[in-house]
């Protein structure tokens, strides 16, 4: 039962704060994450940024209320995750400031949390495991 509350807490946290920062790529903070966009990126910085925003957005509002595909949900956005990797690592190859990480240091350091994120993604939205009578927990 633990294990359930904190795969919720996980979700919950996850989703709402890619809904955060969706927002955040559609107003205030637009031109800081063009600086992770890779120069090979064949459509405009802010529009991939808006876009991005946009996705971000719809995939962490699934993430707080897909309950039938919470699975599915968490896959794309574990996939997700691993689409914006690019932009991370162009971030810190390129020597861009954005989101206070000024420095080469910060900027690495950073790369070692996506992998965090894919796996949370994962586990906040699997399937309880069955207990030993076959049966499975009830969903949160």
């Amino acid at each position: 039962m633990a294990k359930n509350v904190a795969r919720t807490i996980g979700r919950v946290f996850l989703g709402s704060s890619l809904v955060f920062a969706g927002v955040s790529h559609l107003t205030f903070a637009r031109e800081e994450f063009q600086a992770q966009v890779p120069e090979w990126v064949p459509i405009d910085p802010d529009v991939t940024v808006l876009a991005s925003g946009v996705v971000e957005i719809g995939i962490g509002t699934a993430l707080l209320v897909a309950r039938k595909h919470r699975g599915l949900v968490g896959v794309i956005t574990a996939l997700f995750f691993v689409a914006v990797f690019p932009g991370n690592i162009a971030q810190w190859t390129h020597h861009r400031d954005g989101f206070g990480l000024d420095t080469d240091m910060k900027r690495f350091v950073r790369l070692f949390f996506q992998p965090v994120l894919i796996a949370l993604a994962i586990w906040s939205t699997r399937r309880p495991r069955r207990d030993a009578a076959g049966s499975a927990p009830a969903a949160p």
